[in-house]
């Protein structure tokens, strides 16, 4: 093993653990000041994700708590998550700074516009639950009907939010999923244009199972971003396959 690693590398098993340390060194070093500086802007970060819920319900859109600690709570939560996500370039600079020795040319040169297509259909999934979460709210605040008053806690407002986020994210790295299957010969495209139909019923399905709001918009905006992406991963499967 250590002669293999040597041989890929340059490097024997034991510069690799060091190198492989001195990274997660500085990518955590890198998430806590980006951590510090999601706690000191946290003002200007609470409405940007309380929009929203503002946008939804413009007459009434404050936060309730009824634990001191809430605030407190609150706060440190935005500041790790903030802390993750905007120390997130760096750190995916560092991993792939760590795995592209290991890499052969062919894979190193598809390994890039996998990473990039990554990160760039989370960051649209993000966006989509983002600017859809509005709608969620305004729905299942009318779906309780009008004799319930709107007094979210923030805490439960966050975890909603971000789970959304976070989904949305993860799904829509579907296509990548796809092309790299593709790739490497499990399936083919003209299996999956065969299977489309199929494949329109298990997307809505997941759409409907996966929504954490619930909501019919939602869910709508979750599987047709997913029904483009699987005609589209057909399209670049054939390409690569060229």
């Amino acid at each position: 093993m250590s002669n293999f690693r040597k041989a890929a590398t340059g490097m024997t098993l034991a510069e690799h653990l060091a190198e492989a340390r001195r990274r997660f060194l500085q990518s955590a070093v890198a998430v806590l000041v980006a951590g510090v500086v999601s706690f000191m802007v946290y003002p200007e970060i609470l409405r940007f994700l309380q929009d929203p819920y503002c946008r939804a319900l413009p007459r009434h859109c404050t936060f309730l708590v009824t634990n001191p600690l809430d605030g407190l709570t609150l706060r440190v939560k935005i500041a790790f998550f903030g802390g993750m996500l905007f120390a997130s370039p760096f750190v995916f600079w560092h991993v792939w700074r760590f795995i592209t020795p290991g890499l052969k040319a062919k894979e190193r040169r598809y390994a890039v516009p996998f990473v990039s297509a990554s990160i760039l259909f989370f960051s649209g999934g993000v966006a989509v639950a983002y600017f859809s979460f509005g709608h969620a709210i305004a729905f299942l605040q009318s779906i309780g009907g009008h004799s319930l008053v709107a007094d979210y806690n923030p805490n439960q407002y966050l975890g909603l939010f971000l789970m959304m986020m976070f989904i949305f994210g993860i799904t829509f790295e579907f296509p990548v999923v796809l092309v790299a299957l593709e790739l490497a010969g499990i399936v083919s495209p003209n299996q999956l244009l065969h299977s489309w139909r199929y494949a329109l019923i298990a997307i809505t399905v997941a759409s409907a199972v996966f929504t954490p709001s619930g909501d019919p918009l939602s869910m709508l905006a979750l599987a047709t971003p997913l029904t483009v992406f699987y005609f589209l991963a057909i399209g670049v499967g054939k390409l690569f396959k060229k």
